[in-house]
């Protein structure tokens, strides 16, 4: 089992203000604290981040600690600060002077008609590496335009090739947009801060993040003239590759080699159709791929899943079951591996995802729970160099 530890993590000593809300922002975030960053969440007094009242528990939600919110915000510090009030702009610039990096998701112009941004902020910290994460970048015809994950995925083509002939345009089951954009502005921010001397402006579009990795999609169009389709399950650059019925659940299985075909068809007891001529080639196999599938499934459909797996994976032909959420979550792969962790939060265990990425064989876990609303006022106001009777007259005051 993978063992637990932050010793080792590569962003420890490194301090990421976190002024995001509900997602691709404290996505980004998240994964550096679990990489050792200290992450301070600023928040919005009385109300915090929205995603404090999402999710699929209404209890948890009136509390302001809602599922959408412990989902990646643990291991970070949450201060409250009013950033229109002329106490908070002040607050701000003295919590950047200490950052090493600054993450927003506002829209773009807002930290600037607030006299907050990257311009102004610069000067207090020449060596701040300003994030800025927005649904489609900070100029261009489509800035002001609010960006949702669902609306990016609709802009950004991939609904378009979702789903099959009679299902697209669909959505894809989770944040992707948000996702995407989040994993990318982590991966901007790690990039930055290992640049000499330090200091930049990172602008992140979601939507330009999800096409960087429609790569064979976008190519296929851009190189090749082909105008990109919505093919269900079935991956258009080989055949037999794609979900197959089993007698219990799908599979899917990916032959795109010719002797994987072969290897597959054999082991079917289907050696008549490695000499029938619509399966002859790959490119004849492409073409034929619903009628091939069919033939295959002739055979697949006499038994479960998991005895095709265990047998076609041996002889070198790539399958693997089609897993519900819970199920891939109870597999031993999955939990051996140590990706989920365990923090306790109020007295109560709570289990989020860690960091996908292991570092010298340790899953690096969160360090703390997600915090409540405000949380580390004391601790980080009085670490800034306020007196008690300073903070309580800024919380008088609504400021913090």
């Amino acid at each position: 089992m993978a063992t637990e530890t932050n010793t080792r993590a590569p962003l420890t000593g490194v301090r990421v203000l976190d002024l995001t809300n509900v997602l691709a922002g404290p996505f980004c975030c998240y994964q550096l604290a679990l990489l050792g960053a200290d992450v301070i969440k600023v928040e919005r007094p009385g109300s915090g981040d929205l995603a404090r009242v999402l999710g699929a528990d209404a209890k948890r939600n009136a509390a302001g600690m809602g599922i959408s919110f412990l989902a990646q915000n643990a291991a970070k510090k949450s201060v409250t600060l009013d950033m229109k009030a002329e106490a908070g702009k002040d607050l701000l610039k003295q919590l950047v002077a200490s950052a090493d990096v600054l993450v927003e998701n506002f829209r773009p112009g807002v930290m600037d008609r607030l006299g907050l941004g990257y311009e102004t902020l610069k000067q207090v910290n020449p060596t701040l590496i300003y994030c800025a994460i927005s649904g489609f970048g900070q100029d261009g015809p489509w800035k002001d335009n609010p960006a949702y994950d669902q609306i990016v995925q609709g802009m950004s083509g991939v609904m378009s090739i979702t789903g099959d002939a009679s299902s697209a345009p669909l959505r894809v089951g989770y944040p992707l947009a948000d996702t995407v954009g989040g994993m990318t502005a982590a991966f901007a921010v790690s990039s930055a801060l290992n640049a000499n001397p330090r200091g930049a402006f990172l602008d992140i579009s979601m939507t330009e993040s999800v096409i960087a990795t429609m790569g064979w999609v976008v190519s296929n169009y851009l190189i090749g003239g082909t105008v990109p389709a919505a093919n269900g399950n079935e991956n258009t650059t080989s055949a037999p590759s794609g979900t197959f019925a089993c007698a219990d659940q799908p599979i899917n299985i990916a032959a795109n080699r010719d002797e994987q075909w072969q290897t597959l068809a054999k082991h079917l007891g289907r050696d008549d159709l490695l000499t029938d001529p619509d399966y002859a080639t790959r490119e004849d196999r492409k073409r034929n791929r619903l009628s091939l599938r069919a033939e295959l499934e002739t055979v697949l459909t006499r038994r479960p899943a998991a005895n095709w797996v265990a047998e076609l994976n041996p002889l070198g032909v790539p399958c693997g079951p089609v897993l519900s959420v819970p199920q891939i979550l109870g597999e031993r792969q999955i939990v051996d591996r140590g990706l989920i962790a365990e923090v306790t939060c109020d007295g109560e265990a709570l289990r989020v995802a860690g960091s996908p990425v292991m570092v010298d064989g340790a899953r690096p876990t969160p360090a703390s729970p997600p915090p409540a609303l405000g949380a580390h006022n004391g601790e980080v106001w009085l670490a800034l160099g306020l007196s008690q009777g300073q903070i309580e007259t800024l919380r008088e005051e609504g400021v913090i």
